[in-house]
């Protein structure tokens, strides 16, 4: 790489502390109830902000790395995160039905989200140096997506359906990038739907998700109860909202609404206004991260912006899709604005390597 670099993209920059900030507010307004009971208001928002403090310097890190360099550690790093995964089966502390988090004193780590990342960079490594077998069934995506397939199958066993989406989604977004065959697209589509059905049915609980999906009231009290309570919450914010720290269904009715039904909060809060502000903001990113990955001085770069800004994406739309009654339930955080440690970290690790993509970019 002989090009010198440039300064990064500042509209990625903005919005992403933009987000960040709105992230903080909402997590004290929507966990102040639930703190207190901690004996403290302040206790989520405390962490939040040093998980963000942390993901900043992560993030200003990675921005002035020479991306390339992801390239030499892309195998390695994706085995140190298949090892977490087997890891976290063994000794992991189960949260919420899910043995996904690895304790490290008062604070706890996901690897399934370092596998995230770490599987974009490998991908972007392999689809590299693989580009003349794309579009080979056999010789392209059946070695790829058998890596990916893997990483699911140990995310799945926590179980983390909503994490494993993302990363298969991702993956598959960046395979087809990379010069996947439309009809290889279709198979694999109907692949997926066949092989999601037989995890719903493989399991009773899931089953239980998809039946409250379709008619929450159900089961009003039980699988039905999040999706109703979120309903409840974002019907009464109208156009502008009830107000920051006005929220009625904070107080114990939606079952910890700083975390993954944060959006119902702000919706509640801030209204059809706030919500669809911030649904914006993310479109601004995902306009900035494709430039970004369509003005690349190389495919390496360019594959990898594609899988950081997918992922994003990608979890938006989960998120918000559950959180409104579009989608089953599953746990999915909304990225900068949900309250957690990995999640945030790693996603503000990913928007410094795609700020150090831009630094090259074509523009």
């Amino acid at each position: 790489m002989t090009k010198a670099r440039s300064t990064p993209d500042f509209i990625i920059i903005v919005v992403t502390f933009v987000l960040l900030a709105i992230g903080v507010v909402m997590v004290y307004s929507s966990s102040a109830v639930v703190a207190a009971q901690k004996g403290d208001p302040f206790f989520f928002t405390k962490r939040q902000l040093i998980f963000a403090t942390l993901g900043i310097v992560t993030m200003f890190i990675t921005m002035n790395i020479d991306y390339w360099v992801w390239k030499k550690w892309a195998k390695p790093g994706l085995l140190f995160c298949f090892f977490l995964l087997v890891v976290v089966l063994i000794i992991g502390k189960e949260v919420n039905g899910a043995k996904s988090w690895l304790g490290i004193g008062a604070f706890g780590i996901q690897p399934a989200e370092f596998m995230k990342l770490g599987m974009a960079m490998f991908l972007a490594k392999w689809l590299t140096e693989n580009q003349k077998d794309i579009g080979s069934f056999t010789k392209g995506i059946v070695p790829s997506l058998g890596v990916v397939c893997l990483a699911f199958g140990l995310i799945m066993l926590q179980p983390d359906l909503g994490t494993g989406t993302v990363l298969f989604g991702t993956s598959v977004l960046m395979i087809f990038i990379a010069g996947m065959r439309i009809q290889h697209l279709l198979g694999l589509a109907l692949l997926g739907v066949a092989g999601f059905v037989g995890l719903i049915l493989a399991a009773p609980y899931r089953m239980d998700r998809i039946t409250a999906f379709v008619d929450p009231w159900s089961d009003p009290l039980g699988d039905g109860y999040q999706i109703i309570q979120s309903l409840y919450a974002i019907g009464p914010g109208g156009l502008m909202g009830l107000g920051i720290g006005m929220s009625r269904q904070k107080f114990l009715y939606l079952p910890e609404p700083y975390n993954d039904f944060i959006f119902s909060i702000l919706a509640e809060e801030l209204g059809f206004i706030g919500g669809a502000t911030v649904l914006l903001l993310f479109l601004l990113l995902l306009w900035r991260g494709m430039r970004v990955a369509v003005t690349a001085p190389d495919l390496f770069g360019s594959l990898l912006a594609t899988g950081i800004i997918g992922m994003l994406v990608i979890q938006v739309i989960i998120n918000v899709g559950v959180v409104t009654g579009m989608f089953p339930v599953t746990g999915i955080t909304l990225p900068f604005l949900s309250y957690g440690g990995s999640s945030l970290t790693l996603m503000l690790t990913g928007m410094g390597v795609l700020l150090n993509i831009s630094r090259y970019s074509r523009m």
